[in-house]
């Protein structure tokens, strides 16, 4: 019996595909800590949050007071917000595929991150600061413009067609953002020289210089909207076969939708509000994630955030090495990366169907 059991643990792609992610999230999390420009030995890296999480010290080496301070107040939070940013852009990115049953909408093509992105430089560009809000007037303002933004491009799609055709929100996505990016562009061309400076490297997409007030901003936000939707995998799954046959397997798909919109959104927003504009992570996890493990979403969506947290943490870690005092904006690297990854895995995907 017990052998039987084993076989068929063996046997489960599932729980190997979990493993390995896990797995792949360790190591990123712990490349992240080790490798930087200013090098620590491991043991001095492992005394410092062994002390700052268990209270004790597993090497009891002498740590300086400088090391404890660039391990445990830069570098760890970073490390927990590419996760935190990467999870949510993948699991958002996911969740609108399979609501929309299209692999290209993301969070980016439909409208949501521009959206995010206006309200935040907003709130930089003006200094806005809502006294019952306070420290999360960002992140609530950020979230509210991606909710703005997606209503106009779903108004604009039932405007053009009586029904929400998903070419036409795609569409009316990519039109919405592009006159989002304008009104942007038109804030730094009124923006001073620093200012504008400022904004410009926040929208490319940056975690550098940032620390446990925005890792505390972020998590409220990301756990209320992972909540929402990895328990919506059974609605995504048969919104896969069409909003009427979801109806006719007992789905309630008005209810179903707004929980994915307001969820994904959630995700969106409060990420974009901490890292600017990083590109590419909800479009290529979860479509990465389906080659790797099929089309349910019961393991789609928890996987896509797992990869997405350890891709984002080593694309930050490239980015802040590779022009090693300098850094580059995350952004930039996700694009570069995803771009023709995407583009192979389109390819792939076609010449498959032929």
């Amino acid at each position: 019996m017990q052998n039987l059991f084993i076989q068929k643990f063996l046997k489960n792609k599932f729980i190997w595909m979990y493993l390995l992610t896990g797995v792949f999230v360790i190591l990123a999390a712990l490349l992240g800590l080790f490798i930087s420009s200013v090098h620590y030995p491991i043991t001095v890296i492992i005394d410092i949050l062994s002390s700052k999480i268990l209270g004790t010290k597993v090497f009891d080496e002498p740590v300086p007071q400088m090391a404890e301070r660039i391990i445990w107040e830069i570098r760890f939070p970073r490390v927990l917000l590419a996760f935190f940013v990467g999870a949510a852009l993948a699991l958002a990115g996911s969740s609108f595929q399979g609501l929309l049953r299209n692999p290209l909408a993301d969070p980016f093509t439909i409208g949501v991150s521009s959206g995010a992105s206006l309200g935040a430089v907003i709130v930089l560009y003006f200094q806005i600061t809502i006294s019952f809000l306070g420290v999360y007037t960002l992140p609530i303002v950020s979230i509210i413009s991606g909710f703005i933004a997606m209503f106009i491009v779903f108004s604009v799609t039932a405007l053009a067609k009586k029904t929400l055709s998903i070419e036409t929100i795609i569409l009316a996505g990519i039109i919405v953002s592009s006159f989002i990016s304008a009104v942007v562009s038109l804030i730094i061309a009124l923006s001073p020289q620093e200012d504008a400076r400022a904004i410009l490297y926040w929208l490319m997409g940056n975690i550098g210089m940032r620390g446990w007030s925005h890792v505390k901003l972020l998590v409220p936000f990301f756990l209320i909207g992972t909540f929402l939707l990895l328990f919506r995998s059974r609605e995504l799954n048969a919104f896969a076969l069409g909003e009427e046959a979801a109806e006719h397997l007992g789905v309630d798909v008005q209810k179903g939708k707004i929980f994915i919109i307001v969820g994904a959104s959630l995700l969106t927003g409060s990420a974009v509000s901490v890292s600017g504009s990083i590109g590419f992570v909800g479009l290529v996890i979860p479509h990465f994630t389906r080659l790797l493990i099929g089309p349910n979403h019961k393991h789609v969506l928890p996987l896509s955030l797992f990869i997405g947290g350890g891709y984002l943490i080593l694309a930050d870690l490239f980015a802040r090495t590779i022009i090693a005092p300098s850094e580059l904006p995350i952004g930039v690297i996700t694009a570069l990366i995803g771009a023709p990854v995407f583009a192979l895995l389109l390819i792939r995907e076609r010449v498959g169907r032929g």
